[in-house]
């Protein structure tokens, strides 16, 4: 299949999970998932009209970034180590790997005046060991305590789910985040307006949307391998 092909049978898809559960299909926005494809294929990405491109790598991202960055938003959605943290800064728009004071304190000083980082908290909802991210436990403390950097915005949450042949298995760790991110909202934190949910990938996507995500992030589903 063209990316074309496969991007209008994926936007059918979501069509219809939203009206399955009765949301706006404009509440959803896919991150195209470039980490694995060339400079010219994530240019094909934008060409096709989306927007959010994310990449988990720092070191294959800056060419990317450098090539194409006048023309989308750029969501930084892998691990990031601190020492990093100056590669990213003035590029990146979304940070979705958030699961540490020591890199919120990074980032926070390596922005301009005035300058904000959007980013999402990792939750290790699942508890799986091979899993970045803080526990669900840990949440509402840590996210208080975000408030010190005055560069760092909660803007949602963020969870990888494990790996399930069968999709639906998948459902109670995005309504567990979900529900997770509505007890932040009610707290009416000023850096925390927490609205947005990423989580759901290529193979468990169409349940992330059931389950309220507004960020899913596809990358072999949508723009392939190299």
């Amino acid at each position: 299949m063209s990316m074309q092909e496969r991007l209008n049978s994926i936007e059918q898809e979501i069509e219809h999970a939203c009206e399955k559960v009765g949301r706006n299909r404009n509440s959803v926005h896919i991150v195209a998932v470039t980490k694995y494809v060339s400079v010219e294929t994530t240019k094909q990405t934008l060409d096709h009209g989306l927007t959010h491109i994310g990449e988990n790598r720092a070191e294959g991202a800056i060419e990317k970034w450098n090539a194409l960055h006048d023309r989308g938003i750029w969501h930084f959605i892998g691990s990031l180590q601190t020492r990093k943290v100056k590669q990213i800064i003035g590029k990146f728009a979304y940070l979705h790997s958030l699961d540490r004071l020591s890199l919120a304190e990074e980032v926070d000083k390596r922005l301009e005046p005035g300058e904000i980082m959007k980013c999402f908290v990792q939750v290790n909802v699942s508890g799986e060991e091979s899993k970045a991210g803080i526990t669900p436990e840990e949440l509402h403390s840590f996210i208080r305590q975000l408030s010190q950097y005055k560069g760092i915005q909660v803007v949602g949450l963020m969870t990888m789910a494990p790996f399930y042949e069968a999709p639906e298995s998948t459902r109670p760790v995005f309504k567990k985040l979900r529900e997770l991110r509505d007890e932040v909202q009610v707290l009416q934190l000023e850096h925390a307006p927490c609205t947005e949910l990423s989580m759901g990938m290529s193979n468990d996507y169409l349940v992330a949307v059931e389950e309220g995500a507004t960020f899913i992030r596809l990358g072999s589903a949508l723009v392939g391998r190299e």
